[in-house]
């Protein structure tokens, strides 16, 4: 049997100020298909100088995808979107903006950022995994990612 070329993992960064909801998604994570690397900033301050590789962040590898809580401390997840979405190095990175709010103009904003998808984080725990898988299946085994820009 010939020997398969792996291919290297999905990087993912997840900006959660929340470590139970970080817990969650790693273990649905997990449970998919697709081998992955799971980053968390615990805030926006924290994820731009992860994405920007400042700091004890100078060694972080560029992600495939961003799940970006809105509610953060420090930088909200809107004003790390407009950042991530204006700078040239960083905007064609896929966010999906998965968060508790449900309001209109959170949903109108985040699209007006070019969040590439929005997703409510349900309540329920198993319903919360779903939806993680549903992410994962998704954007990790149907959508081509694009490469990393050098």
């Amino acid at each position: 049997m010939a020997e398969e070329e792996l291919a290297p993992p999905i990087e993912i960064l997840i900006v959660e100020d929340n470590p139970g909801d970080v817990r969650l998604t790693k273990e649905a994570l997990k449970e998919g298909k697709v081998y992955n690397n799971l980053h968390w900033a615990k805030d926006g301050v924290e994820a731009l100088e992860f994405l920007r590789r400042e700091g004890r962040h100078a060694n972080a590898p560029r992600p495939d995808i961003i799940l970006l809580d809105l509610n953060l401390p420090r930088k909200d997840g809107r004003e790390v979107l407009l950042e991530i979405k204006t700078d040239d190095r960083l905007k064609q990175i896929p966010v999906v903006v998965l968060t508790t709010s449900k309001a209109e103009q959170d949903v109108l904003r985040s699209y007006d950022l070019h969040a590439n998808c929005y997703v409510t984080k349900p309540v329920d725990l198993d319903k919360f995994i779903v939806v993680v898988q549903s992410i994962d299946r998704f954007w990790l085994t149907v959508v081509t990612l694009p490469p990393a820009k050098q």
